[in-house]
């Protein structure tokens, strides 16, 4: 039963893409410039689609971990990785204190997730995103900016604690020691997105 307020999870996002949920992934992917053979993380992995379209992304030779608060969304995860035959790894993990070395990886996801943490916690949770980076790593934020809105709606699921102004993700990624090399608007609802990278 509780598998499926995952599996609700899932369709309310194909509902709100329109049944294009791979294509929506493909596109918040796009600014994190993946390559084949790195190794990637997702905090906050959700239900796992955008991990898998991660692994599509570098290839056998690369790996992606996903982690998640929810013993749910990971169950979610790891049926829909084997569905997919993809080789991702999901376990359940709170992103204010990630179950990995230092420097264990080449990119850090964090997608239409801070928002759903207090201010404090969202501070927590980029320090311990960098700490996980390789030299030279990349952090990809993603989240909905600008005012809140009524908190009614189809998309007031996805706002528990509101939005991020644009300002104050560019500042969360600066702030935690990342170089901020691009940032702005995904191009879909309110969606922003800030890449940080660490230093060589």
């Amino acid at each position: 039963m509780i598998v499926h307020w995952a599996a609700r999870y899932d369709l309310l996002v194909w509902l709100l893409t329109l049944g294009r949920e791979r294509n929506f992934r493909e596109r918040l992917l796009e600014p994190a410039r993946l390559q084949p053979g790195e190794s990637v993380l997702d905090v906050g992995c959700g239900t796992g689609t955008l991990a898998i379209v991660a692994k599509s992304r570098v290839g056998p030779s690369g790996s992606v971990h996903g982690i998640d608060p929810s013993p749910e969304m990971v169950a979610r995860a790891r049926h829909k990785a084997r569905k997919a035959d993809a080789d991702v790894t999901f376990d359940e993990g709170v992103a204010e204190a990630l179950p990995f070395p230092d420097a264990r990886f080449d990119v850090v996801l964090s997608t239409v997730m801070l928002h759903h943490l207090r201010r404090s916690a969202r501070q927590e949770a980029v320090r311990e995103m960098k700490r996980v980076l390789k030299p030279g790593g990349r952090l990809l934020a993603v989240d909905f900016a600008g005012a809140s809105q009524s908190g009614k709606g189809p998309l007031a699921h996805f706002h528990r604690r509101g939005h991020v102004r644009p300002q104050d993700l560019v500042d969360l990624v600066s702030d935690s020691g990342l170089r901020v090399v691009a940032s702005g608007p995904v191009g879909m609802w309110a969606l922003h997105f800030v890449l940080g990278q660490t230093l060589s």
